[in-house]
């Protein structure tokens, strides 16, 4: 396992260092009923009031940690071992951006209500990846390219707009959120049909697609006071950075060229 990655050692480590602090913040929050580490190590940030430490939260947030640690270990563990195939430089910027929207995200997510800009640099990352993408898959995509420059460019106009205190309808909103999910299906779809993409790649896409619905209606059971039901959307945050890494892990995998054929003479 760990020679199949370039950089599965380290992944390895960083997982299992987290890994094991999640352990000690369990064990924490069992015997002392303190979910202040817990809470700190999977939503970054302090206990909301009000919560305790019940059996229905520390599966939540146990959950939410499990999520985090699956996604450390696909995202820093890198593209496969071996020599990576000759890329064009649209290849490499695109591979970069989707690291830095990879981060973006994670940033989000982890300072989001404390820190409004997050949303701007997670928006505008995004962006920059629906426009690389374009130049890497190639062909003639006009509504690819415009759903995901209205959904992503949308949402970084408003979040500039926000921060400067002009108000925005909230339908604007709707409408690149809509945006966004078209782009997200259309991309997907581009992904399937070209090899340079594992099917668990795309497959971590959809799954990212689709859970919001799921974990809504998950959600529903345990919403309420006293509840860590935000623990939920921790998994849907990883699985979007696990795609996005991944998509810019293919692209630097080594290529199975086919064998060289050969002709024989009489």
């Amino acid at each position: 396992m760990l020679r199949r990655h370039r950089s599965a050692l380290p992944a390895l480590l960083v997982t299992g260092l987290y890994g094991a602090a999640l352990m000690v913040a369990v064990v924490v929050a069992l015997i002392s009923g303190d979910l202040g580490p817990l809470w700190w190590l999977t939503l970054f940030a302090t206990t909301t009031e009000g919560v305790a430490a019940t059996g229905q939260n520390l599966l939540l947030l146990v959950l939410a940690g499990l999520s985090w640690a699956w996604g450390i270990w696909q995202i820093l563990r890198g593209p496969l071992a071996g020599p990576p195939p000759q890329q064009d430089r649209n290849t490499l910027r695109l591979r970069v951006a989707l690291y830095v929207a990879t981060a973006a995200t994670w940033l989000l997510h982890v300072t989001a209500s404390i820190w409004a800009d997050a949303t701007v640099i997670d928006s505008a990352a995004m962006w920059v990846v629906v426009l690389l993408f374009m130049r890497v898959l190639g062909g003639d995509r006009p509504y690819m390219r415009g759903a995901g420059v209205l959904g992503y460019g949308g949402f970084t106009v408003i979040g500039v707009l926000d921060l400067v205190g002009w108000p925005v309808p909230d339908v604007a909103e709707s409408i690149c959120g809509l945006a966004g999910l078209v782009w997200t299906v259309l991309v997907l779809r581009a992904q399937g049909y070209d090899d340079r993409w594992e099917t668990a790649t795309v497959a971590y896409g959809i799954t990212a697609l689709v859970a919001p619905i799921f974990l809504v209606l998950a959600a529903l059971p345990f919403l309420g006071e006293g509840r860590a039901v935000e623990a939920l959307g921790v998994v849907s945050s990883v699985l979007i950075m696990i795609w996005l890494a991944r998509s810019a892990h293919d692209l630097a995998a080594p290529r199975h060229q086919p064998a060289a054929q050969t002709t024989s003479g009489a």
